[in-house]
C-alpha cells in the first residue's frame, strides 16, 4: 500500500476514535448511575477518568501529526451505545441490567481494541513510533478495562442471576 493511503487511514482511524472516546465519555456517567453492583459502578466513574485521558492523548496525536481537523462522526460507537441503552431498557431485574450493562460496555472495549490496534500498526508502519507508544497506552488500558469488566462480571454478576 502507497505511503500516502496509510497516513490517510491512521488519520481517519484516529477521528474515528475521537469521536467514539467522546461518545463513551458521555455514555459512562448513565452507565455508572445505572449499575447496582458497586463494583461496577466504580468501574465505569474509574473509566471514565481514563477515557477523558485517551480524548486528550488524541488530541496531542493529532498535534504531533499536523492535523487540525477531527470532526467525523463515529456511526459505529453510537450504534454500539444505543443498542447498548435498548438492552438495559429492556432488563428490569437489577443484576441482570448490571449484566447487560457489561456485555454493553465490552461491545465498546471491543470496538476501541479494534481501533486502536489498526492505528498502533498504521503508525509503526509509517515509523510515528512516538505516535504508536501513545496509542499502544490507550490500547493496553482499554484491554486492562475489558478484562476488569469481565472479572466483576465472573465475580459479581453472573452468579447472582439464576
Amino acid at each position: 500500500m502507497n505511503k500516502n493511503n496509510l497516513q490517510q487511514l491512521l488519520v481517519e482511524g484516529l477521528k474515528d476514535l475521537y469521536d467514539a472516546e467522546k461518545q463513551i465519555t458521555k455514555a459512562l456517567p448513565k452507565m455508572a448511575s445505572e449499575a447496582k453492583t458497586p463494583d461496577l459502578r466504580q468501574a465505569f466513574e474509574d473509566h471514565l477518568g481514563q477515557t477523558k485521558s485517551h480524548v486528550r492523548r488524541l488530541e496531542k496525536v493529532f498535534e504531533e501529526l499536523k492535523v487540525s481537523d477531527r470532526q467525523k462522526e463515529c456511526k459505529g460507537m453510537q450504534a454500539i451505545i444505543q443498542e447498548g441503552e435498548e438492552m438495559v431498557k429492556e432488563t428490569s431485574d437489577p443484576i441482570a441490567r448490571d449484566a447487560t450493562l457489561i456485555s454493553a460496555a465490552q461491545h465498546v472495549e471491543h470496538y476501541e481494541m479494534a481501533g486502536y490496534g489498526t492505528v498502533v500498526s498504521y503508525a509503526h508502519q509509517l515509523e510515528h513510533h512516538g505516535v504508536a507508544e501513545q496509542l499502544q497506552q490507550s490500547l493496553s488500558e482499554e484491554k486492562q478495562a475489558d478484562l476488569m469488566l469481565s472479572q466483576i462480571a465472573e465475580t459479581k454478576i453472573n452468579g447472582r442471576s439464576r
